[in-house]
């Protein structure tokens, strides 16, 4: 196994931990308001089956890559001490969900990494992050609302955002529906063009009707006025 697909597989190890603390919460509070907490026990099982498999595939790698000299032995002992924080957080898991220990136990770690996270924007590693001076000394339910007030002050910066795109979609619209009577404006404006253009080649082909009769006529005029004057001068006495 690479060392990279080695930590791939701790950070999932680490993330599946942290579902199982979480999950664990949310039984305890259905126990406590009274709901039925069996579908959530039997994911519960599954998970912590999963856990136990992914740490055991975890030391299987360590034991190849070592065997194997792919990493040097710091980084060996470095991946050690990461199983045994996983043993351990194992451990505290199985204790609590079997009710051996009290929820803050083992949710406290993930609650602090969690609010860690979220204060920076990023996902945290509840077995890589060290209690802070913020977090130190609080109670579980101190811990709980400062990560609401986070989560509220993240949700108003996100209604404030929305509000900015709900008014350029508003802007959008009207200007969607200015263009749209701009186009029919144009449309009615070269439907008057065309009627104008055509009423323009009519009146032309009339005006060229006109000259050719009336240069017909002229020659007609002419041709009488020549055939009297012939008669005329035949008629007019020698």
């Amino acid at each position: 196994m690479s060392p990279d697909l080695w930590l791939q597989n701790y950070d999932a190890t680490c993330r599946l931990a942290q579902e199982i603390a979480e999950n664990i919460h949310e039984r305890n509070k259905q126990l406590r308001t009274g709901g039925n907490p069996a579908k959530i026990n039997m994911t519960l099982r599954a998970s912590l089956q999963k856990l136990k498999q992914n740490i055991g595939q975890l030391k299987d790698g360590l034991l190849r890559a070592s065997s194997s000299r792919r990493i040097m032995q710091a980084e060996a002992d470095r991946w050690q001490s990461l199983i045994d924080d996983l043993v351990t957080r194992e451990r505290h898991l199985n204790a609590s969900f079997k009710g051996d220990v009290t929820e803050s136990d083992p949710t406290r770690s993930a609650l602090i990494a969690e609010g860690a996270g979220a204060s920076r924007g990023v996902a945290a590693n509840p077995w890589l992050v060290n209690e802070t001076e913020e977090t130190k000394g609080l109670t579980f339910g101190d811990i709980k609302e400062q990560q609401q007030r986070i989560i509220e002050a993240q949700d108003a910066g996100l209604d404030a955002l929305a509000a900015v795109i709900s008014r350029q979609k508003t802007m959008g619209q009207d200007i969607g529906n200015e263009l749209d009577e701009q186009n029919e404006i144009i449309d009615d404006l070269a439907h008057l063009v065309d009627k104008t253009d055509n009423r323009i080649r009519n009146e032309t082909r009339r005006v060229k009707l006109v000259e050719t009769k009336s240069a017909s006529c002229g020659m007609l005029v002419v041709i009488v006025l020549l055939l009297i004057a012939i008669i005329v001068v035949a008629a007019w006495p020698k």
